[in-house]
């Protein structure tokens, strides 16, 4: 029952999705403060969740109807799994499992994976411009993510689970304290960019060239689940790199406001860069994750075996 109460509440789905809201209120707050506007309250996820779960779901003429409708349910149901798998762990509520970390790898591609479903469905020509743009980003951006991984799992005494990972950081202190954990936190950070298909990233949505990309063709609840995987990833991912590299997290005393100041600090960085630099072309995006990316996590896996 207690698990069940965990699962379900705190730190499971209740709090995915309250936080997940705050933090998302949180990066818009920012971005109109960057912008000099005032920006909205904080309870607007809320409305805009209620709102679209309000309003007329409109199909496609040509659209697949079942894989353009089960695809937002897919991204978010996802996203959630791998919210719980994060954080139950991260919190001490579970001790998780040998290898959730690859789990964790494999199960945070989904969202992306069922935009791209979701859009190739819909039959329209800008959503599958958009699709494609999605595909090749992921392509990218992933095999960075993988390194990075591997990096962490390296410099971790090859522990390949959430716990191990912290336990590690707890005796030797945080991977971000070396140079080769500054470089992964820097790759890390932006293939979190990418994860949340924020600027300069946003190629597959670039509202202004393609309206939306492959969001274009969906309106009320199917648009609201897709929004609601978005809450729960903005705060998962920079859950998984306090984990990863900042220490990750002790609940008791002092050890809650550092817990929470390490997530606000990973979408603060998140938010400047998405409103301090222009958007990239899926080519240059491309040449930057495969390239400089990849660089930077190799020389950090080399400064690690040098000590570094």
């Amino acid at each position: 029952m207690t698990n069940l109460l965990h699962i379900l509440l705190f730190p499971g789905l209740l709090f995915l999705l309250v936080a997940g809201g705050f933090l998302s209120w949180f990066d818009r707050k920012i971005t109109a403060w960057v912008q000099f506007r005032k920006g909205p309250p904080m309870l607007q996820p809320l409305y805009d969740f209620v709102k679209l779960m309000s309003k007329e779901t409109i199909l496609p003429r040509n659209a697949s109807r079942m894989t353009f409708l089960s695809a937002p349910i897919f991204s978010a149901a996802g996203a959630a799994i791998a919210g719980l798998l994060i954080v139950l762990p991260a919190f001490g509520v579970s001790g998780g499992f040998r290898g959730d970390l690859i789990v964790i790898f494999y199960v945070l591609a989904i969202p992306s994976l069922t935009y791209i479903m979701g859009a190739m469905a819909s039959g329209n020509p800008l959503a599958s411009l958009g699709a494609s743009r999605e595909m090749k980003l992921i392509i990218a951006y992933e095999l960075s993510f993988l390194l990075i991984i591997a990096a962490i799992i390296l410099k971790s005494d090859f522990a390949i689970d959430i716990a191990g990972i912290m336990a590690a950081q707890q005796s030797d202190g945080a991977f971000i304290g070396s140079i080769s954990g500054v470089l992964l936190f820097i790759a890390l950070l932006m293939c979190i960019q990418a994860k949340l298909g924020f600027v300069p990233f946003d190629a597959a949505e670039a509202e202004t060239e393609i309206a939306s990309g492959f969001l274009i063709e969906y309106s009320g609840p199917p648009l609201a689940f897709i929004k609601l995987s978005k809450y729960f990833l903005i705060l998962v991912l920079p859950v998984l790199a306090a984990v990863l590299l900042l220490g990750g997290f002790n609940l008791e005393g002092w050890g809650i406001l550092w817990a929470v100041l390490k997530i606000l600090l990973v979408v603060l960085l998140v938010t400047l860069v998405r409103n301090t630099n222009p958007r990239l072309t899926i080519k240059q995006a491309m040449r930057f994750f495969f390239v400089w990316m990849n660089l930077l996590v190799i020389a950090a896996i080399v400064l690690h075996y040098l000590g570094l």
